[in-house]
């Protein structure tokens, strides 16, 4: 006896947002917001360009919600770093843990929200923006961490957060340009650890 078909013969098997969008953050931080085109984004995604408009919108929605999904992901590091009991603590996680990051071997090197869009065309700017808003937010929460150890005598009254958090950040920032390059953990890790030997104690 013939089974009735549950559905029309030849429809599209549905795609997950989720491992799409993952699929789309590898892309985008392999290549960039304007190095990662169109065809390799839904090529990666396994969906079509309508499918894709569909369910995420345009490339910069697109985008968007990629650095979102990095932020929780990859770059989670930073909201851990931020419990350290310790100023010193906070910033050797920070470091450690963008060491790590940019230098997974299955992962790409450097950052997605450092080389997204250094370099971007004027179709480009909002995503630019969009990052040095990212970087500047993350600079931000370092520094009111970093002022809650001034105000609880884990650093020195006379020490800066803001100074502190700005030396951090570009730190990091540095490293992950670095690894993009192709300079190894191990390296990377040191130049890390010098960094932070000088480090203002209470």
């Amino acid at each position: 006896m013939r089974t009735k078909q549950s559905g029309p013969i030849g429809r599209p098997r549905g795609f997950d947002p989720d491992e799409a969008l993952e699929r789309a953050m590898l892309v985008f931080w392999e290549h960039g917001y304007e190095g990662a085109s169109l065809a390799s984004l839904t090529d990666a995604m396994g969906i079509s360009t309508t499918s894709m408009y569909a369910a995420f919108g345009n490339k910069e929605e697109l985008f968007r919600k990629a650095l979102e999904r990095y932020t929780e992901g990859p770059s989670a590091y930073l909201a851990r770093a931020l419990e350290e009991p310790t100023a010193l603590g906070v910033a050797t996680a920070i470091l450690a843990g963008t060491v790590r990051t940019t230098t997974r071997p299955a992962h790409p090197h450097g950052c997605l929200g450092v080389q997204g869009a250094l370099a971007a065309s004027d179709s480009g700017r909002g995503v630019r923006d969009l990052l040095a808003a990212w970087r500047n937010d993350g600079c931000s929460r370092v520094r009111e961490r970093f002022q809650r150890a001034v105000d609880d005598g884990d650093l020195p009254p006379d020490a800066d957060p803001g100074l502190l958090a700005r030396y951090v950040t570009t730190l990091a920032f540095g490293i992950t340009v670095q690894a993009a390059s192709g300079v190894g953990r191990d390296e990377l890790q040191e130049m890390a650890d010098a960094a932070l030997r000088n480090w203002p104690l209470p």
